[in-house]
């Protein structure tokens, strides 16, 4: 009787943890799309006029243990991916699996300035309101990162990934990768209501004083 009583609380407290992320979710998501759709004309006309189609672009991303498609607006050129085996000794990341070039020649000038405002990922909200992706979870990574992964680390990616998350607000990019993989542990330790409110309200903060920090 008593294992029975704990099973049932325990199920009780996963299902209202469940229940109130998706809600958020959805409400976030919702509000995204809408801002998407607005955008969408401008930006879209901005991408096509300077490099052609297509507007957005779908990359591969882990998030709950599987491969999805995240929704972007593209920022590179159309051959960005044949080009990066060749810029390789260019890559400023030297603590793991990760690719960063400061002034990366794949990226179009409309690309760069969606980069700075982080406006290339309102897409993903279409990847929130999916259910793909959460509003707050641990950063998502490319296969061949996941794949990087030390042992302590490895079940970060059974994990649903955020468009924000605690290592997003605390340095995104700019983060050493273990570092980086701490914080997505630590969230996932500590993850409630309050801790996703207080990670929401940081990158509201963050976004408007330095969009380029979050």
């Amino acid at each position: 009787m008593y294992l029975s009583i704990c099973f049932h609380l325990k199920s009780t407290g996963i299902l209202n943890a469940y229940m109130w992320k998706r809600t958020i979710d959805i409400i976030s998501g919702i509000c995204g799309c809408l801002f998407f759709l607005i955008s969408f004309p401008i930006i879209g006309f901005a991408i096509v006029y300077e490099s052609g189609f297509p507007i957005l672009v779908r990359l591969n991303r882990v998030s709950s243990g599987k491969i999805i498609k995240v929704y972007k607006f593209r920022s590179m050129v159309k051959n960005a991916h044949e080009i990066k085996p060749r810029l390789q000794h260019l890559n400023e990341r030297k603590d793991g699996p990760l690719f960063k070039i400061k002034n990366d020649p794949r990226l179009t000038h409309v690309g760069r300035l969606l980069r700075k405002f982080r406006l290339d990922e309102v897409p993903q909200f279409i990847n929130v309101l999916k259910g793909d992706m959460s509003l707050v979870g641990p950063r998502p990574h490319e296969i061949e990162e996941i794949a990087a992964y030390p042992e302590p680390y490895k079940h970060i990616a059974y994990h649903k990934a955020g468009l924000t998350g605690l290592s997003q607000v605390n340095g995104a990019s700019a983060l050493p990768f273990q570092k980086e993989l701490e914080y997505d542990k630590q969230y996932i330790e500590l993850a409630s209501f309050k801790t996703d409110a207080k990670i929401i309200g940081k990158t509201i903060k963050i976004f408007f004083s330095d969009p380029t920090g979050v």
